[in-house]
């Protein structure tokens, strides 16, 4: 008899608990969609993307966008907006340093203020990346302002 060789498994990966993982979600779909749209059009004018995108969130995002397009723009004028997977984002040298997603992106219970890799917020071996943002009080504008001065640093 033939030693018994190993046949390929199934493509189909499976979760902790046993379910069958079913691929991406609707929203990260659309996501990704709008990300290729994002890279084939002419991203000349940013600043308008990026307030028709704020302007079109859910009543409570659409503050907290409008006031941290605010701050974001006032803390480092030499960053450019920009749509980064249908979010408003803000880039240097044409790379993300910070993004805005609403909640109801994702459906999630907050919104988030996130830095990418390119952002100088090292600290040691471990420095937080996102933010959750449940309201913009003064004490919350001053602190996201001194990250983002930080962050194109």
């Amino acid at each position: 008899m033939s030693p018994k060789k190993d046949t390929p498994k199934s493509a189909k990966s499976t979760t902790a608990t046993g379910k069958t993982f079913k691929g991406f979600t609707d929203e990260e779909r659309v996501a990704m969609k709008e990300r290729v749209h994002e890279l084939k059009a002419d991203n000349a004018d940013g600043e308008s993307a990026v307030r028709a995108k704020i302007a079109a969130m859910p009543e409570r995002d659409r503050a907290m966008g409008k006031r941290l397009h605010a701050i974001i723009r006032a803390s480092a004028p030499a960053l450019s907006p920009q749509l980064w997977y249908g979010m408003p984002a803000y880039a240097k040298d044409g790379k993300v340093v910070c993004f805005f997603q609403s909640a109801q992106k994702f459906k999630t219970r907050y919104a988030t203020l996130g830095f990418s890799d390119k952002a100088n917020l090292d600290d040691g071996a471990l420095w937080p990346t996102a933010f959750a943002l449940k309201e913009l009080t003064a004490t919350e504008e001053t602190r996201i302002g001194a990250l983002v001065k930080k962050a194109v640093s």
